[in-house]
């Protein structure tokens, strides 16, 4: 990377700075314009992989036309009352309303439950339906289902096509309400870090704009590489652009104001600091980029989406960090920084302030430290133990939208699979003895014909458990074992057999993923640092801060959100954000410290790099946690988990690991941290005297 990073500073100069942000606006505003639409993933199928024998099933039934129609179910209810003959009386009337609703062809029906204190109304629409345009009959469905109804009577739609729309209109202005609230979060930030009445508007308009020509980076990507993008997604690749293009931006004008106290010139000042900083932020950007790549060999589809789209995102961030954002700020003369404007011969607060005392005292007290910071760790590791991964389709909301609410008054009065059933496709001259079979299993509450064809016979299987519980799964398995044993070549699909699926792949891809975004993450270490000490220490101190805050969070999320428990995905994207974004900050610490020990001892060094990087490596931590954290604006427990564990652990990292315990396991390795470098072994490097730094890189 030597050749490109010292390419970039020739890119500031007088002229040069005006001409690259004139380019940067008109090509900005071109891809702007294009209005690039993205390949939007399907709803109900964004966490299966393809080849799954849930997602083959519902292909063969797709085939064979068994599959034509799903139904969106009516379910009245008087809260837990017995239903009175008038309700019943209102019920057979609103029949022929909604027949006036199914899809061409296909009869309603009614369904009473055997405690007399609900009722549910089927009514089949075409499964060929778009996503996009299920909104309008769902909606017709409710306004007919709850006109005229006797007071107490209440009616609700759920079923697939209902969770379907109230999953989409979760992310309606989305992205506008996450932008807004992340745009005033980093705003209000940077004002505080800066506390400069203008100085934050250029690196906020510089990544604000990043944001805005990724989506449209990401949309045409769709278009050439086949991925897609939904909600969940495009939140989460915001969320990076934002936050790691913040933090790009804040190390760089950290190095840019500590270069204007030792030059004149401010575009001289401008190329030394890319010059010293550039390295840093590409290892710190590569490493996110690569991490997220590893989610390409994910079986989820979701998990593929974020990654590619997240690696487009942090790569059109850091472009801008590192040549949009450098021409932007010489554009401006020294008041930029006003009223803190820095001056030729300034003294550098960074060497005497607060954390230039923090730095001495860990160092004084490497072992206190190391020990009492290991014990907090250990702590907060605890309750990560018992954490529990999978939520239904009840429990994705944080707010219960009616499908839900309906979902759950359905679950109550009727066998819990009645709205979703299992189906099993085996050969037609196995159908009786696979029904046969399958109505003995265990949790299995009825079984009748669904449909035939091409020499495949198609069975609906009603479960009593709770829809992707753990109870579903396991007659799921059991179905499994017993249609493939009865006829081989069986497949068992339906909304159950897709969460089984689902969960399984998750289970793969954190056994294949985790281990590979490990090694990514240390061969990238190695490379940049020449030291397996420095690289073993930093991958622990990031995969433990990760521990620590998957189980504080998890007691937040128990105690505080009453989460029942993390959703699939949450596990390997918390983590994969937290060790890729995580070992930022050592990266940032740990090359000042290597170029500081080519003049002084390991000690001191450690202790001037934290003294220098920690104000604006703090600052940036806190952004990206604040960030992270907005996720928590969409009401999706997916994302808010995200936010949380992301945000926490983050803080976590800044505040103690970074700051605390990295240093002093520093101090206490001594220059045995640097081996097998040229450091490790330098006999110079004890003797010396603690002159002034050099200029290196943040």
């Amino acid at each position: 990377m030597g050749e490109p990073v010292r390419s970039l500073p020739h890119l500031v100069g007088r002229r040069l700075s005006r001409v690259v942000v004139l380019i940067a606006v008109i090509l900005s505003g071109l891809l702007l314009g294009a209005g690039i639409e993205a390949q939007e993933a399907d709803n109900s199928t964004a966490n299966l992989p393809t080849d799954a024998e849930s997602a083959v099933a519902a292909r063969v039934q797709e085939r064979l036309g068994t599959a034509e129609f799903t139904p969106a179910i009516v379910v009245f209810d008087r809260g837990g009352d017995d239903l009175t003959d008038e309700d019943r009386d209102v019920v057979q009337r609103k029949l022929s309303e909604l027949q006036e609703l199914a899809a061409p062809g296909q009869q309603v029906f009614p369904v009473l439950a055997e405690d007399g204190q609900a009722a549910f109304v089927g009514v089949p629409i075409s499964a060929e339906t778009p996503e996009e345009e299920l909104a309008e009959p769902v909606a017709a469905l409710r306004d007919a289902a709850a006109e005229g109804l006797p007071e107490g009577l209440r009616a609700q739609v759920t079923g697939g096509p209902a969770f379907i729309v109230d999953l989409s209109q979760v992310f309606d202005g989305a992205d506008v309400r996450l932008l807004a609230v992340t745009a005033s979060v980093v705003a209000l930030l940077l004002l505080l870090t800066y506390r400069s009445p203008w100085l934050w508007l250029v690196p906020l308009s510089v990544v604000g704009v990043a944001d805005q020509v990724a989506v449209q980076v990401v949309a045409a990507a769709t278009q050439v590489f086949g991925f897609s993008t939904d909600g969940a997604s495009v939140g989460i690749t915001s969320v990076l652009v934002f936050g790691a293009g913040t933090n790009y931006a804040l190390l760089l004008i950290a190095r840019y104001r500590e270069e204007l106290r030792l030059v004149e010139d401010r575009y001289d000042a401008m190329r030394r600091a890319v010059d010293r900083a550039a390295p840093a932020i590409l290892a710190s950007s590569g490493t996110v980029v690569l991490a997220l790549l590893c989610l390409g060999l994910a079986d989820n589809p979701t998990s593929r989406n974020i990654g590619f789209g997240g690696a487009l995102g942090i790569a059109t961030a850091v472009g801008y960090a590192l040549l949009v954002l450098p021409a932007a700020m010489t554009c401006f003369g020294r008041g930029l920084f006003w009223p803190f404007v820095p001056r030729v011969g300034d003294a550098d607060p960074t060497r005497s302030g607060l954390w230039a005392r923090v730095g001495h005292a860990v160092t004084a007290r490497p072992v206190v430290v190391a020990v009492a910071g290991t014990l907090v760790i250990l702590v907060c590791v605890g309750p990560a133990l018992g954490v529990k991964v999978g939520l239904s389709e009840t429990e994705q909301f944080r707010a219960e939208p009616e499908a839900v609410t309906g979902q759950l008054v359905l679950a109550e009065h009727f066998p819990a699979g009645s709205s979703q059933p299992t189906t099993v496709i085996v050969a037609t001259e196995d159908r009786d003895r696979v029904e046969s079979g399958v109505a003995r299993v265990q949790g299995v509450q009825r079984v009748e014909s669904a449909g035939e064809g091409e020499g495949s016979a198609v069975l609906s299987v009603v479960l009593d458990a709770e829809p992707a519980s753990a109870d579903a799964f396991a007659v799921v398995e059991e179905i499994r074992a017993v249609a493939a044993q009865q006829s081989p070549g069986a497949l068992v699909g339906g909304p159950d057999a897709e969460a089984l699926d689902a969960s399984d792949a998750a289970a793969r891809d954190q056994l294949l993923i985790i281990p590979l975004i490990l090694v990514v993450v240390t061969l990238v270490l190695l490379v940049l640092l020449r030291s397996v000490v420095a690289a073993a220490i930093l991958v622990l101190t990031v995969v433990a801060t990760y521990g620590a805050s998957l189980g504080a969070s998890w007691v937040a999320f128990r105690t505080f959100f009453d989460f029942p428990a993390l959703d699939l995905s949450v596990p390997l994207l918390g983590f994969l954000f937290l060790v890729a974004l995580g070992v930022d900050y050592n990266i940032f610490l740990i090359t000042r410290a290597k170029e500081e020990a080519e003049e002084h001892e390991t000690k001191e060094a450690i202790a001037t790099a934290l003294a220098v990087t920690g104000g604006v490596i703090t600052s940036a931590g806190v952004l990206l946690a604040a960030v992270f954290t907005v996720l928590g604006v969409l009401p999706l427990i997916t994302l808010t988990q995200i936010g949380v564990i992301v945000g926490f652990g983050v803080l976590l990292d800044t505040l103690l690991v970074r700051s605390v315990l990295v240093p002093a396991l520093v101090t206490l390795l001594g220059r045995r941290f640097w081996w097998p470098g040229r450091l490790s072994h330098d006999g110079r490097q004890d003797g010396r005297q603690g002159s002034p730094a050099g200029h290196v890189a943040d």
